[in-house]
């Protein structure tokens, strides 16, 4: 009869399949095979073979191997070693040598079967017997070379720190630099502070009728201008900031330029980085260990003279992150003990977007045919109306509001005889927290 040449599975791979269940002699004693010889025969055939005896002497010919280890443990153990893609000779060469060509993914899977103290008795008794060893399963033959490994663990842990550390060092350095170049860009941004400083303006104007001057206010109250609305609510506390900007100040229009990275720093978790910093430290410390026992390695030696570089560079820049972060969150007022990156750089971040959002209706507004243009001294005076109450500390008693005050009501007259007055229109009053007496203003 000619071939059919079929892919067929062995006896020892056919056990809990669906093949097993199945009774192909049955088959064929139900049907006439006569005709169908016939019609396939190549040529002049002998008597066929009995299908039973086949299968019989098939299954003599495959005895089965002894596994001294947990069968599920087995079938796991051939599943990775498949995933491996080498030889269990190749694989245990690999571990031995500190052979980087074993994937983390595998090596990590390979973590689960270091064989306990019991499995490894029950091998070496087995060993010690004298019985033959390809008698034992592929995975059993694999525990007993693979737990004979000197350091087993240690080496393990070696390759994969060694395998991660590029990645590592790869994923941290953006973070910190973002952190880095965030941090010293906010704090030095001569556009940002005349920003806050003209926020601060208005906020003491709105507030002068029932507070008393701050002197500052808390970060987080720059949300609130997108809070605060005109009567007629058609715009917001920030949209007539940023007109006026445009209009008064077209120097800072742009003044998100000068802050860099400021999104990516927000995504940034620090004692996250820090963290991930001192465990390759730690790394590093186990590979030089590694390599004081294991001082024939030309891998780890030149692991070790290459990297240390990079990780020195790595926490060096840690601390400059640390010390940028800190000095900027201490400078704007905020307590960098409670003060994460996550809350405070998307804190500028939201109010970058909300004012170029803002820049740009106020842009088209402009451009527009007949569009009207609110009087700014009505709003102003509307704004003064609503009462902003931000977290922001009070000028001592009142003092400076009544200051201003009186410069606006009392005329000043000369002292020379003269008789003649003349009223003092007041641009613009700047003070320090720090004045002895602000009266000498």
């Amino acid at each position: 009869m000619p071939l059919l040449n079929w892919q067929a599975l062995k006896p020892n791979q056919v056990t809990g399949t669906v093949f097993n269940e199945l009774d192909d002699e049955q088959i064929l004693e139900e049907l006439n095979m006569e005709i169908f010889e016939e019609q396939f025969k190549t040529r002049a055939q002998g008597n066929p073979a009995d299908l039973a005896k086949v299968k019989k002497k098939a299954v003599q010919k495959a005895p089965s191997k002894i596994s001294l280890i947990d069968a599920n443990k087995a079938k796991n153990l051939a599943i990775t070693l498949r995933k491996g893609g080498k030889s269990p000779s190749d694989i245990c060469s690999a571990i031995e040598t500190y052979d980087q060509s074993l994937s983390i993914d595998f090596l990590e899977l390979l973590e689960h079967f270091i064989p306990s103290d019991y499995e490894m008795k029950l091998l070496a008794n087995y060993e010690k017997e004298g019985r033959p060893l390809d008698e034992l399963t592929n995975e059993d033959q694999f525990i007993l070379h693979f737990g004979k490994i000197p350091r087993l663990n240690q080496r393990i842990n070696t390759l994969t720190f060694m395998g991660n550390f590029p990645d590592t060092v790869k994923r941290l350095q953006p973070q910190l630099n973002s952190i880095i170049s965030a941090s010293m860009s906010i704090k030095s941004s001569a556009k940002l502070k005349k920003i806050l400083e003209i926020v601060l303006a208005f906020g003491n104007y709105m507030n002068s009728s029932k507070r008393g001057a701050a002197y500052g206010f808390r970060l987080q109250s720059l949300d609130l201008l997108l809070e605060t609305k005109s009567t007629d609510r058609t715009q917001t506390l920030l949209h007539f900031i940023t007109s006026i900007i445009q209009e008064k100040y077209p120097d800072l229009v742009n003044f998100y330029t000068d802050l860099h990275f400021v999104d990516k720093a927000a995504l940034v978790s620090l004692d996250g980085i820090l963290q991930d910093i001192r465990t390759l430290e730690r790394g590093m410390e186990m590979t030089k260990k590694e390599f004081l026992v294991q001082d024939d390695s030309v891998v780890l030696k030149e692991f070790i003279k290459v990297n240390s570089e990079h990780l020195d560079s790595l926490i060096k820049d840690s601390k400059t992150a640390q010390e940028a972060y800190l000095s900027v969150v201490e400078y704007f007022g905020e307590n960098p003990k409670t003060t994460q990156p996550s809350m405070f750089f998307p804190i500028f971040g939201r109010f970058i977007k909300a004012y170029k959002q803002k820049k740009k209706m106020e842009s088209e507004s402009q451009e527009g045919p007949g569009m009207p243009k609110m009087p700014q001294m009505d709003l102003i005076a509307e704004l003064k109306k609503k009462q902003l109450k931000p977290p922001v500390r009070e000028g001592k008693d009142g003092a400076l509001e009544d200051i201003i005050t009186d410069l606006r009501n009392t005329p000043y007259r000369r002292t020379d005889g003269r008789g003649k007055s003349y009223q003092v229109c007041i641009i613009s009053l700047q003070y320090s927290p720090d004045a002895a007496n602000l009266s000498h203003i």
